[in-house]
């Protein structure tokens, strides 16, 4: 008999799910998607050109919130959890939610949604949101590069706007993130490669995704989102680790998987950390991994005008997903306004509109603001508290030049941080094995 399911998601694992185990299977009846973490995804349809010819209809999404109300409406044999950056006792309340309904509540195997690339895969992962993969990425990407290779950077899904028009997603300029109006959380995500010369890949179908990286590259770079694991088979499979959050690599899920699976793992952000903070993240490395080697790393941060900060009050605008689910109350911009002298000034008390809502839900993000723009409400939220704000100046902690996005009518200064490795050439040596064994 076809089985009713129902899958919990966030716009993105939900959907590789959905494309890879039951578009064509017709003993599984998928009855909607539901939504959380991300702002105002609910309420749409996953439309039928993605969902394929067994849902002429497309599939509804819903809150979050109606799972027991859409468990009994609909019927519902099983419940699949299918988003990522989720403590390990959340995780597990949720699923509980749907046992009490008499439903099956299941996890996938990671293993089970990585497609195989003709291609060298190097994946790279983490433990929470916000340990630094991107800026790993980039530094891979860069070694791949000065190989004379070319680089499909493929990013981890951020479909926010319309659905059918994102199944494959292609960044070469930064025209390219206008003609998909882009959020700030994707440009976040696409500007620094399109910054250095890369072609980024993204979307909702990952196998077409696939197709259209492998025809113009050498090498695929998987840049994994939150802490999910990848949607490709790695050749290399990089996690990082926290060491502002240790602990954290054991309590949230799929994270702890990550640090599992890993073919190596890198402590980042050495530089702002206690020695005892890194020394629990090798033991915790040594004890879960003990095959993965143990790289240690710092992120550098450049600000070139921390000269005119010295006595100023300094609103801190830093990486909105860093600071919102995962947890983090500082980024790059505040430890670059610290050490420049100036005088960090709390913008909560000003929030406007969805900013206070922010807030709420998240409120270890009081004392920054974080750079929460999935809509042009949300941006202009964004705007009107950094303008509401008293201060001199406004330092961007965020991966992208945020004057693209909104004005500021005061200074606006631009932090960046990038991967610097304490150990020379590890991870170089590492890519070159890879590149050197080839494909089987």
């Amino acid at each position: 008999m076809t089985r009713k399911l129902l899958i919990l998601g966030a716009a993105g694992r939900d959907y590789h799910n959905f494309n890879l185990l039951c578009r064509d299977d017709p003993d599984l009846q998928v009855v909607a998607f539901t939504a959380a973490q991300i702002p105002d995804i609910d309420g749409r349809r996953y439309p039928p050109e993605l969902a394929g010819p067994l849902y002429p209809e497309g599939i509804p999404i819903e809150s979050e919130e109606r799972l027991e109300e859409l468990l009994a409406e609909h019927g519902v044999d099983c419940v699949w959890f299918s988003y990522s950056d989720v403590s390990h006792g959340a995780l597990m309340r949720t699923l509980s939610r749907a046992l009490a309904h008499g439903c099956d509540a299941q996890l996938i195997a990671a293993q089970r949604t990585m497609l195989p690339s003709r291609l060298p895969v190097i994946a790279v992962t983490a433990v929470r949101t916000g340990v630094g993969k991107s800026q790993t990425s980039r530094f891979i990407a860069g070694l791949l590069q000065a190989r004379g290779l070319r680089v499909a950077c493929v990013r981890h899904p951020m479909p926010y706007g319309e659905l059918s028009k994102q199944a494959v997603q292609r960044f070469e300029s930064f025209a390219d993130l206008d003609t998909h109006a882009c959020t700030i959380e994707e440009r976040e995500e696409y500007e620094p490669y399109i910054e250095r010369g890369m072609v980024v890949f993204a979307g909702v179908d990952y196998a077409a995704i696939l197709a259209a990286a492998e025809a113009e590259a050498d090498v695929i770079l998987w840049d994994g989102g939150n802490n999910d694991t990848p949607f490709y088979q790695p050749d290399l499979y990089i996690t990082l680790l926290d060491p502002h959050r240790a602990g954290d690599e054991l309590e949230y899920y799929p994270g702890h998987l990550n640090l599992l699976l890993a073919d190596l793992l890198l402590i980042n952000k050495v530089e702002t950390a206690t020695a005892a903070q890194v020394a629990e993240l090798a033991e915790t490395a040594a004890r879960y991994n003990p095959a993965a080697p143990l790289l240690r790393c710092r992120s550098a941060i450049r600000f070139e005008q921390a000269q005119e900060l010295r006595g100023k009050r300094v609103l801190v605008v830093e990486d909105g997903p860093t600071c919102t689910h995962g947890g983090m109350s500082r980024g790059a911009g505040w430890y670059a306004a610290t050490r420049a002298g100036g005088q960090i000034i709390d913008p909560s008390p000003w929030a406007r509109g969805s900013l206070q809502d922010t807030y709420r839900k998240y409120p270890s993000a009081r004392g920054i603001l974080p750079a929460v723009g999935y809509s042009p409400a949300q941006i202009a939220d964004l705007q009107a508290t950094i303008e509401a704000t008293p201060c001199d100046v406004v330092v961007a902690g965020t991966p992208i030049d945020l004057s693209r996005v909104l004005r500021c009518s005061r200074p606006l200064l631009r932090v960046f941080y990038e991967l610097e490795e304490l150990e020379h050439g590890r991870l170089a040596a590492a890519v070159d094995a890879v590149l050197e064994a080839g494909k089987a």
